[in-house]
């Protein structure tokens, strides 16, 4: 199946939001990845420091929104600025480093209205195919410690074509919103800064009743940095953010009642 098959069941339009840290060809080759999907009406690129216009392919160069910073923004902030040209029923975030095999918007979509989501994903898996933890069960101070121990995981046990489900939240690195639910939830919480933003907005999302759906049936591949593992500045605004997690949520987390897929 090629990226572009569903071009005759072109559903609701989307506008796709990509930020680039002087990621350059990344950006060249997920562009020619969306520029096959006729779904993608709009690309708003948002070059967070400064670096040559990467190469754009014809199909998209009318659907494109250029924004290059006077000085580097956050996650939140630059997502958040690129919603404000979002004209479309849907809003996807999408991570520089993802690539597409198959178009997973029409699956996604459905798999929105079938579950009355407000927020879907697909199945994350890395170069070698291996499926990547983008799925999990919200943080807890008790939680993270069993991890640390070797006492459990945070992430759901999930299978290439297992039905959509439910999830307490899904990673940033490919959220498909709808753009009343992005709206509503008046986007990103600027106040975390590249953590938790992700989980945060899904929290928010679940407590106003707009649940997160992923779709295993659909898969993107993304190859993590995981910057906070070796970088004590990366480690540093990770602790943060998820300290001011933990405050902002402490005794209000939802309940999901996501646990048909058990976490080991």
């Amino acid at each position: 199946m090629t990226i572009g098959e569903h071009r005759e069941n072109t559903v609701a339009p989307i506008t796709v939001s990509l930020v680039s840290h002087g990621h350059g060809r990344m950006i060249s080759n997920v562009l020619s990845d969306l520029a096959e999907m006729p779904e993608v009406v709009r690309v708003v690129l948002t070059l967070n420091v400064p670096e040559a216009m990467p190469g754009i392919p014809p199909l998209l160069q009318q659907k494109l929104n250029v924004i290059e910073n006077s000085a580097p923004k956050g996650f939140a902030a630059n997502h958040n600025a690129a919603f404000e040209h979002c004209g479309t029923e849907y809003f996807c975030v999408l991570n520089p480093d993802i690539r597409f095999t198959t178009n997973p918007f029409l699956a996604l979509i459905k798999g929105m209205a079938a579950t009355e989501a407000s927020i879907a994903a697909p199945l994350v898996v890395n170069s070698s195919g291996v499926i990547e933890d983008s799925v999990r069960f919200f943080p807890t101070p008790f939680g993270l410690l069993k991890k640390a121990m070797g006492l459990s995981r945070d992430s759901y046990v999930i299978k290439q074509g297992d039905v959509a489900f439910k999830p307490d939240w899904v990673a940033g690195m490919c959220m498909l919103f709808q753009t009343n639910a992005f709206r509503a939830l008046k986007g990103f919480d600027e106040a975390f800064f590249l953590y938790y933003e992700d989980v945060d907005i899904c929290a928010r999302s679940w407590q106003r009743g707009m649940p997160i759906v992923v779709c295993p049936a659909v898969t993107v591949t993304h190859d993590a940095q995981r910057e906070s593992h070796s970088s004590l500045k990366f480690l540093r605004w990770h602790l943060a953010s998820m300290l001011r997690f933990f405050r902002k949520h402490w005794r209000r987390l939802p309940d999901t009642g996501a646990t048909n897929i058990s976490a080991v």
